[in-house]
């Protein structure tokens, strides 16, 4: 396959040179495709919760009261999930999902529906993960053992210019590690230059009263 005439071989270096470059120019791709600069989008106003403490318990309730920004649903005394939290394991999202997804009540009777989806890092739809942070919802991340919120992502969208379909390329994926209130708060995780193999997974979640 050629990228803008230049040979396999040399056709990622193209692209990350024209995806770095100033303006608005976009990249030719194979087939009419253009790539254009990389994007990033972010959930704003993220709140700036600390864990009590490092012990995986304490930051999986943390990360998941990020997520949920409603201390009604999780993860305070009397709130909706905080049996269902505490009864899961901390270091398996899938086994969170388990405890988390279904039907639930608040402290005043209310229920609430949780939708809780694990997927390896495989199986993410990029388009997916994109509307649900420009949608400013938070989703986890287990990457090398470790829980971590994911608040943005960098991008490239590719367009074809014959059929007009839209493709997501995900660069990067933007962190916080609830463990941490300094500089070791803020993470990136690069799909280019990271070990994609010690990402266990992601974790998305959504809660409405029904």
């Amino acid at each position: 396959m050629a990228f803008c005439g230049l040979t396999a071989e040399f056709a990622f270096v193209f692209l990350r040179r024209c995806l770095v470059a100033s303006g608005t120019l976009a990249c030719c791709l194979a087939y009419g495709q253009v790539a254009y600069p990389e994007q990033e989008v972010r959930v704003h106003d993220l709140a700036l919760l600390t864990a009590r403490s490092t012990h995986a318990s304490d930051v999986l309730a943390t990360s998941l009261e990020l997520v949920f920004n409603d201390k009604d649903v999780c993860c305070e005394k009397d709130s909706a999930l905080e049996d269902s939290v505490q009864s899961s394991d901390p270091k398996s999202l899938k086994d969170v999902a388990s405890k988390l997804q279904g039907r639930h009540l608040l402290s005043d009777g209310r229920p609430i529906m949780v939708a809780a989806d694990y997927l390896p890092l495989d199986a993410v739809n990029a388009g997916r993960l994109i509307t649900v942070i420009l949608n400013q919802r938070a989703l986890l991340m287990e990457w090398n053992a470790h829980l971590y919120v994911v608040c943005g992502v960098t991008y490239v969208e590719s367009v074809d210019n014959t059929s007009g379909a839209v493709m997501n390329a995900i660069h990067k994926f933007l962190l916080q590690d609830a463990r941490f209130s300094d500089s070791r708060r803020a993470v990136t995780f690069d799909r280019l230059t990271d070990d994609a193999g010690k990402v266990q997974g992601f974790l998305f979640l959504q809660a409405s009263l029904q």
